[in-house]
């Protein structure tokens, strides 16, 4: 089934990141991404363990890199630039994550590229955006976390503002904004016809976030301090610690959630003041309340907490989440098949010989998403087991590179790494995982030839640093 997104191509030249998870989501849903990125100035995503021994790709760059080819250009190199405009004849939506005014250094920038294809869509990523006093700065997550007024009001008053172990301001403004930014554009291009540039600053995003706070403030309300509002820490809205050092997220902020916590508890003597105490009895009842909880385990209360509706739930670490019921359930944990290092199926015989099976030399691997200590362990043809069989030759006289080859007239298992899947479910158009990311360059002669280009042309680029 076709994906809802397969009639888009995508130009994209971002790292790291915003621009990466933004594309992903776009390949997803069946956009045709190609990545241009530089050989010789490696993401520096690419660095972040652990790697996967069957293709020699990072972890979260198999991630990121999902359903994307990959091309690697020079940019500098005049030919590069020619190679990129003659990409534009079909990918004509392009997507960039470089300070402002870098592009226009190298040539590629929106008016340019508009003047090769008028109906480009072109979007650019950056902490503060292609105009305004902190455009040339630089800056990361939390910097623009910091300045979009939301870690003004967010963490306790004794200790400050709290680091986040995600990202808010790369993915949920970033990517987010520019998946949504993108997809208006084609919009608004089938209806008239032309493309347009699309700004995404992340600073912008977050602070777009103030919703309810921003949003109150504006009207004429009181800017928010720490630990003042019902949502952050100024209400028992809040993480309770158990007994074995687990902690409850207790929500009960409705009148029929708090009723119900209350009574679990065994203390319907504070449903009358409600989730938000007045202000002589709220430390005095908050600090019940966790008295209460420490009183158990984690599991214990999830136990009793599972029976009744009362908007509390446990705080699981990241491997408990993933592994859980829920994301069992809504099939967050998704299978996506390798390719080796020329693009094809890792596990599948390719033309060249070294027939099908997972062999030492070119299938083998340690593991799917590796942890420390953790087993190792890939997932075939529907069975999970580890990697074995060497390959080499067909065992049913088929020829090297038959599919069949090594296993007597039955292709060999695809091997798979687990990652995380899309989170939108279509009824008609579900999300698809074609492979997982590749290392920098793996398609350069399959894009190239797609272009025109000669083996001749294609082997003078390589020789002579297009491809660097």
């Amino acid at each position: 089934m076709s994906g809802a997104l397969e009639s888009l191509k995508v130009l994209d030249f971002t790292t790291l990141l915003p621009g990466p998870f933004a594309t992903m989501c776009l390949a997803d849903m069946g956009a045709d991404v190609l990545r241009v990125t530089s050989g010789s100035r490696p993401d520096l995503v690419e660095f972040l363990p652990p790697r996967l021994p069957a293709t020699g790709v990072g972890a979260v760059s198999a991630y990121l890199g999902r359903g994307k080819r990959s091309l690697a250009l020079n940019l500098k190199d005049p030919r590069g630039i020619e190679i990129v405009h003659r990409l534009l004849a079909d990918y004509d939506i392009v997507i960039e994550q470089f300070r402002p005014g870098i592009m226009t250094k190298l040539g590629l920038d929106y008016e340019r590229l508009k003047k090769v294809n008028p109906r480009v869509i072109y979007c650019s990523i950056s902490g503060y955006g292609q105009m305004g006093p902190l455009r040339d700065r630089a800056g990361h997550d939390m910097n623009y976390m910091a300045l979009s007024g939301a870690m003004g009001y967010s963490g306790r008053k004794a200790t400050g503002p709290t680091l986040m172990g995600i990202q808010i301001a790369d993915i949920a403004s970033g990517s987010n904004n520019a998946v949504i930014g993108i997809l208006a554009a084609v919009v608004s291009r089938a209806a008239t016809g032309e493309g347009q540039y699309i700004d995404i600053s992340m600073t912008d995003g977050v602070m777009a976030l103030n919703a309810m706070a921003g949003a109150a403030y504006l009207a004429g309300g009181e800017a928010p301090g720490r630990e003042e509002n019902w949502l952050n820490g100024g209400s028992l809205y809040d993480f309770y610690a158990t007994k074995d050092g687990g902690y409850l997220s207790i929500g009960s902020l409705e009148p029929q959630f708090f009723r119900t916590l209350c009574e679990v508890i065994g203390r319907p003597d504070l449903i009358p003041g409600g989730v938000q105490p007045k202000a002589g009895d709220f430390e005095r009842v908050r600090e019940e309340i966790r008295a209460i909880v420490r009183t158990k385990t984690r599991a214990e209360w999830e136990a009793i907490f599972k029976e009744v509706d009362a908007c509390v739930e446990p705080v699981l670490s990241l491997a408990e989440a993933l592994e859980g019921e829920l994301a069992r359930g809504r099939e967050m944990v998704v299978d996506v098949p390798l390719a080796a290092p020329d693009g094809s199926d890792v596990g599948r015989g390719d033309a060249g010989g070294g027939g099908g099976a997972l062999g030492a030399g070119d299938g083998a691997f340690a593991a799917g998403v590796q942890g420390a200590g953790k087993a190792s362990t890939i997932k075939e043809s529907g069975a999970r087991g580890t990697a074995g069989a060497a390959g080499g030759g067909g065992a049913s006289g088929k020829a090297a590179g038959d599919p069949g080859a090594a296993t007597g007239g039955i292709a060999a298992p695809r091997a798979t790494v687990r990652q995380l899947a899309n989170p939108v479910k279509f009824s008609r158009t579900p999300a698809s995982y074609a492979f997982a990311g590749v290392k920098t360059g793996t398609h350069n002669r399959e894009v190239l030839k797609a272009l025109g280009y000669t083996e001749a042309q294609i082997a003078e680029f390589a020789a002579t640093g297009l491809f660097d």
